[in-house]
């Protein structure tokens, strides 16, 4: 057990890797969205440089950082595996389930937009954008806190979150309509 922590280390620097590539995968489809609207050249040239930016974060760091960020997980429960008992980490498994349906959508979309196959608005991936978000904060609040009332306001402040989160995209999308170059 003294290498432990090496393997939490490790889990953990995946997760944060893997979460970077979550945070901006949504942004780089809805700059892509938004170039396939432009006239010509510009749509070609953007869109092919953001193509590129967008294969090269999904498969250099996206996906390598989830499979080792499971790989470490999975290591740990080898490592302690009472802790498949433990309420919380019931919980947190559940929403790694919505991490990895999160994740499996965002590459649909990526295969989509890698295609040139516009189906979503670059609003819709704004708001998807902010799915890898809401389960971070489930997830590290379970993790740190352990505590079935304390996660209980901390999805509470989940929920708050992203009431004001709507209400700025909504407010974002009134000034975008007044002054597009915003």
């Amino acid at each position: 057990m003294e290498y432990y922590n090496y393997i939490k280390s490790l889990h953990l620097i995946f997760v944060i890797t893997w979460f970077a590539g979550l945070f901006y995968i949504p942004r780089l489809m809805i700059y892509q969205i938004e170039a396939y609207h432009k006239p010509s050249p510009e749509k070609e040239i953007l869109g092919k440089q953001l193509k590129l930016m967008a294969k090269r974060l999904w498969y250099i760091i996206t996906w390598p950082s989830a499979i080792l960020a499971t790989f470490f997980a999975v290591y740990l429960v080898v490592l302690l595996p009472t802790w498949l008992d433990q309420g919380w980490m019931q919980i947190k498994l559940g929403f790694v389930l919505l991490l990895f349906i999160y994740h499996g959508m965002t590459h649909v979309y990526f295969k989509q937009l890698q295609k040139d196959v516009v189906k979503k608005s670059s609003n819709f991936m704004r708001v998807w954008n902010e799915g890898a978000t809401f389960i971070l904060f489930a997830v590290v609040f379970l993790v740190i806190l352990k505590n079935a009332i304390n996660w209980i306001f901390g999805v509470i402040g989940i929920l708050v979150l992203g009431i004001l989160l709507m209400l700025g995209f909504k407010l974002y999308k009134r000034i975008r309509e007044k002054n597009p170059e915003a």
